[in-house]
């Protein structure tokens, strides 16, 4: 089943054949500012100072899971999805292990990780075949895992946390499908919030859409609005460590201009900005939260593109 499914994953990306060498075209964001070694990307900037900044913000006490729950009916990108199988070995009949008499049950998991609310690592997206860093797939992509940049590499990230109203800024409770949300509506967004982005932020973005993920789901996995590449270039600019939306893929589908997932290739590509997709923003909203304790340790799978994740905001 893993060699069927990376191998999927590896024709879906377009790779046939991983090990065929290709040439770097001549770039000005790589090597990283972090060093031509480097993995992990903005994370570079987390440090204990920020925790304990960040700590200071819980006042409350209250906290809230920006995971969504995640099953066999969650609506994907492309083929992903997911199927849990419960077992009880050789106890289906009421066995006991044990003079103690001792029951216990397993689950199995087959399907994509990158599903429901999840961390994009910078091994996920590139442009025309070059990825973070200067990154080939010659370099780094294997059907086993990738040997390099695999999101067991990303530290915690633990720092301030701020959700901007973005649908709100727009004057509805659900933007479109296709909307594009520019530098201009991000720094609006910023001054109704009265919020100003420091260095090691992690941003997510407010956009109604997860609303639809159960009521209509065909819809939710179609389309959805998001970053243009300028609003996620300006966000990197400003030294955030990670970029998210209560959308499946952050950026507008259909896109405007034709283009591909543009924000990616700026926040990840680029940058080494983590994406964090399905953010369950609406209860931070609800509640009048606009900065906040942001948690995460994502599951350390070794040499995975992506994770599924449950943050957590602490106010």
């Amino acid at each position: 089943m893993r060699l069927i499914l990376t191998a999927a994953l590896a024709a879906s990306l377009g790779l046939p054949a991983l090990a065929e060498q290709h040439e770097e075209a001549a770039s000005d964001w790589y090597p990283s500012q972090y060093g031509a070694e480097d993995e992990i990307g903005a994370a570079n900037l987390l440090t204990p100072e920020m925790v304990q900044r960040a700590a200071k913000l819980v006042t409350e006490g209250k906290t809230y899971a920006l995971g969504i729950p995640v099953g066999p009916d969650t609506p994907g990108f492309g083929v992903r999805e997911l199927d849990i199988n419960i077992f009880m070995p050789g106890q289906e009949g009421g066995a006991t292990l044990g003079s103690n008499k001792m029951t216990y049950v397993d689950d199995v998991i087959m399907g994509w990780v990158g599903l429901g609310s999840q961390i994009d690592g910078l091994g996920h997206l590139g442009i025309d075949n070059v990825f973070y860093n200067g990154n080939t797939p010659a370099d780094y992509v294997t059907t086993g895992g990738l040997t390099k940049m695999g999101v067991h590499n990303i530290p915690p990230i633990v720092s301030r946390g701020i959700v901007l109203d973005m649908a709100g800024q727009a004057g509805t409770d659900l933007m479109a499908e296709g909307t594009l949300i520019s530098v201009e509506d991000l720094q609006g967004a910023l001054e109704t919030a009265g919020l100003t982005i420091t260095e090691g932020d992690v941003v997510l973005l407010h956009t109604g859409w997860l609303d639809l993920i159960e009521s209509e789901p065909e819809r939710f996995a179609a389309g959805e609005p998001g970053i243009d590449a300028d609003g996620a270039a300006w966000l990197a600019e400003q030294g955030v460590v990670a970029v998210g939306a209560d959308t499946w893929g952050l950026d507008a589908v259909p896109h405007p201009d034709g283009l591909v997932f543009p924000a990616h290739q700026e926040l990840l590509a680029k940058n080494g900005v983590y994406i964090l997709e399905n953010m369950a923003t609406g209860q931070l909203v609800e509640n009048g939260v606009t900065e906040f304790m942001f948690v995460l340790g994502q599951p350390r799978f070794e040499g995975a593109v992506q994770s599924m994740i449950n943050p957590v905001a602490i106010r």
